[in-house]
């Protein structure tokens, strides 16, 4: 007898799936379904705080642009802020002063060495002073002794004879 006689008599071998593989394939996929149902809710509040688009900076009506003057001055100032479902108004300081050229700035009062407010002139010496550490800075902000930085300053905008500050930037006077 040939070979060919012999495969010829064989049953045809068909691959099928068995109910258990069915019952593996079909659990398996329905595990896979509910799962990625409660996983995608949770990736998509995770993510969705970085896709929303940011909104350009916003400028808070601070002082009249008349009472500004070529001594820094203390002035305060509120911002809405919302935390999550917190919703506030902090109140902000800013030390704003027309320079020589008769441009206008704001700096911050956060000292650049432990976070202390510092204050204008309170040792007779035309120089912020932050009171914890004694840090000095220059009219413009320029540290003079143990802070390691200038300080900030606020970006600043004058409109209509008012004068608007936004966010902190890094001095760009010193």
């Amino acid at each position: 007898m040939s070979n060919h006689d012999q495969n010829a008599h064989r049953p045809v071998k068909r691959n099928e799936m068995s109910r258990r593989q069915f019952l593996s394939y079909t659990l398996g996929g329905a595990t896979a379904f509910m799962a990625a149902g409660v996983a995608l809710p949770m990736v998509r509040f995770a993510v969705d705080p970085i896709l929303k688009k940011k909104s350009g900076s916003t400028l808070i009506k601070v002082v009249e642009e008349s009472k500004v003057t070529n001594e820094p001055q203390e002035f305060k100032f509120k911002i809405h802020q919302i935390d999550g479902w917190y919703v506030s108004d902090p109140e902000q300081t800013a030390w704003i002063r027309k320079d020589e050229q008769g441009k206008y700035y704001a700096l911050s009062p956060v000292c650049k060495h432990l976070g202390c407010t510092i204050a204008w002139n309170t040792e007779q010496n035309n120089e912020y002073v932050c009171p914890c550490h004694g840090a000095h800075y220059t009219i413009e902000g320029k540290a003079l002794s143990v802070a390691p930085k200038p300080l900030d300053e606020y970006e600043l905008e004058v409109k209509e004879g008012w004068i608007y500050l936004g966010p902190i930037k890094e001095n760009t006077r010193v």
